[in-house]
């Protein structure tokens, strides 16, 4: 049986979303292991000068829990 747990990161990018996402699969790699999927519940944009300045997203990264 395998057992899955979920964490919710917010993260960022002056980029794109995608990007955003793709830092929040990065941070979280540093310390998580095994990731199966990421959620993304909010996208957000700040915007400057009439133009968007960064790209912001709520998401939520799903693991496995390695059991012995």
């Amino acid at each position: 049986m395998s057992v899955l747990k979920v964490i919710e990161i917010l993260g960022n990018s002056t980029s794109s979303w995608e990007d955003a996402v793709q830092n929040v699969v990065n941070e979280a790699s540093k310390t998580v292991k095994n990731i199966k999927s990421v959620y993304i519940q909010d996208m957000q944009a700040q915007i400057k000068d009439n133009k968007i300045s960064e790209y912001r997203v709520n998401a939520k990264v799903t693991f496995g829990i390695v059991e012995d």
